[in-house]
């Protein structure tokens, strides 16, 4: 698995790794955080969300370009620059007025800006690595490694993200609960009803830091409260960037060789670089059109898992776990299965006896830590929205291994498909993903009828847990395998700026993230999810429609 790849992919992983963490620590908490501080609607936040989401993706485009012309680490250092002045600017408690919007929506396009400059040119300079003929045949094995290690960092920032809240509210002997936001702004709008604010003030007698308070005075303090709790969640992305840029500079020296735009590699050795006709420029060019069509409502789906995914994790799914659900609960459980995975391949995989008698050991040692681990957990878990988020990068680092084994069998058979077809499968496999959420959404109130409160009737959280298993299948078969193939397929003058472009068609996608939150209090919960497979199900026709003319530009 990690055999035979050359040392720079490993720094480059980390060093994304480290950023993801923070980047996803943010995202997790962030559509609550505009919720709760700001009162937005559920229409509004899903906006906010999807355009940030949509600029975060489409300025490696301009990133691309621009490292096309000056070089992919030089962009790579002036990006962590600018996100670490985006991630303080937010991690800054400011009030909840205009300064405020300002200060919030002008980290928001530093972060967007800084990301465009760092993470798709990182990813070139992985892609450098295999222009190498000796490490050619292992470039879709390291984009899936690669792949791995940034859901390395994002498994861990949910939890992160919900330890800095709790460790904050804790201090005013509060604690969090998913009523409150939208209850204590109808209180300070003058629009909660007579329900609600007994609902309100029943809540508040539980929590020993609002004895004696009115609800007026209530709502405003733990608002503010609570939003000081997501700051210190922000404020994690300025430490693990400070760790990105260690890692990063620290072992430059590892890939420093990959680190060049095609006009320097071609003044470096001339007759290695091999010139494209003009046809065959744009036929390549067209070919990766098609791809970026299809992943545009890729992850237009799959970026429900931070909006309407999130709503569903707040106002349908129960909040508390038991029984065999809790060890989902236990990031150090899921640590432990996750790096079980990789022992129990070694045992299979290492070449001398004491190798494998080692990996059995640490497999054993790891299933008997979840086990400890589980066993002393209490019989009820209490479950924050924001918990659901660390599913999807466990499923993606446990399942890596086991899909570089699947295609790896394929591929010694000759029968391994092509990036094209796995990116068509993909979409396939996410519309039946939303087939869970649909069958677990009938006889549920329509977000209308809540109007913005808990629903009463509360599904088991295995039906998220479920769905992000299934749409985490697809994700390794189009995200990896998406990035591998714009690496390979891209003209050599243009690599920066189709590597943005990929992101590009993301940041569309995740614009249009947006239209089922639109959507969220005009129709049927389940009617939201159907929406979502009938446009995975319409992409994955489209891509199998193209597929000839798409692999034949390629050869």
């Amino acid at each position: 698995m990690f055999k035979g790849q050359p040392k720079g992919l490993f720094a480059l992983a980390l060093a994304n790794t480290g950023e993801r963490f923070g980047y996803y620590t943010m995202l997790a908490i962030f559509l609550l955080f505009i919720q709760a501080k700001f009162g937005f609607s559920a229409a509004a936040a899903t906006q906010i969300y999807s355009i940030f989401l949509a600029g975060v993706y489409f300025m490696p485009f301009f990133g691309g370009i621009l490292a096309d012309k000056i070089g992919y680490g030089k962009c790579v250092t002036i990006g962590i620059g600018v996100m670490f002045a985006g991630y303080l600017c937010l991690a800054i408690p400011t009030a909840p007025d205009l300064a405020g919007k300002i200060m919030m929506f002008g980290a928001l396009t530093l972060i967007a800006i800084g990301t465009g400059l760092f993470k798709g040119n990182l990813q070139v300079m992985v892609g450098n690595l295999y222009d190498d003929p000796k490490y050619a045949s292992k470039r879709d094995a390291a984009f899936s490694l690669f792949y791995m290690a940034i859901n390395l960092g994002s498994m861990f920032a949910p939890s992160m993200a919900k330890a800095m809240t709790n460790w904050s509210l804790s201090k005013y002997d509060l604690f969090y609960n998913a009523n409150v936001p939208a209850l204590a702004h109808q209180m300070m709008d003058g629009t909660i009803s007579a329900e609600n604010l007994a609902n309100l003030q029943g809540i508040a007698a539980t929590m020993p830091g609002a004895a004696g308070m009115d609800m007026a005075t209530f709502a405003p303090y733990y608002i503010e409260r609570l939003s000081v709790a997501y700051n210190g969640g922000f404020a994690v992305a300025c430490v693990s960037l400070i760790l990105s840029v260690a890692i990063y500079y620290g072992c430059r020296s590892w890939f420093k060789h990959a680190d060049v735009n095609a006009k320097q590699a071609q003044a470096a050795n001339p007759a290695a670089e091999v010139e494209l006709t003009p046809e065959q420029t744009k036929s390549r060019i067209g070919a990766l059109v098609f791809v970026f069509a299809v992943v545009i409502f890729f992850w237009m789906a799959f970026h429900q898992n931070g909006a309407t995914m999130t709503f569903f994790a707040r106002d349908y799914t129960a909040n508390t776990a038991e029984g065999g659900l809790r060890l989902g609960f236990n990031i150090w459980c899921l640590v432990s299965i996750a790096a079980s995975v990789y022992t129990l391949f070694s045992v299979f995989q290492s070449e001398t006896k004491k190798a494998k008698i080692t990996s059995a050991i640490a497999t054993v040692a790891l299933w008997g830590l979840a086990a400890a681990l589980y066993l002393k957990m209490p019989q009820v878990v209490n479950i924050q929205p924001s918990d659901f988020q660390q599913f999807n990068p466990f499923y993606v680092v446990a399942l890596t291994p086991v899909s570089l084994a699947i295609f790896g069998a394929l591929a010694k058979k000759g029968k391994e498909p092509s990036a094209p077809r796995k990116i068509g499968l993909g979409m396939f496999v996410a519309a039946a993903g939303f087939l869970i959420l649909t069958l677990g959404s009938l006889g549920l109130a329509s977000p209308k009828a809540l109007g913005g409160t808990v629903s009463p009737d509360l599904v088991s959280p295995s039906w998220l847990i479920s769905t992000y298993l299934v749409l985490t299948f697809a994700e390794l078969l189009l995200s990896p395998m998406g990035i591998s193939f714009v690496s390979k397929v891209a003209p050599p003058k243009y690599k920066g700026m189709m590597m943005g472009g990929w992101f590009a068609a993301t940041a569309i996608g995740n614009y249009l993230v947006s239209v089922p939150g639109l959507l969220w209090m005009r129709i049927p919960l389940w009617a939201i999810w159907v929406v979502l497979i009938a446009i995975c199900l319409v992409a994955g026709i489209f891509m199998f429609a193209n597929m000839k003319r798409i692999e034949s530009a390629t050869k």
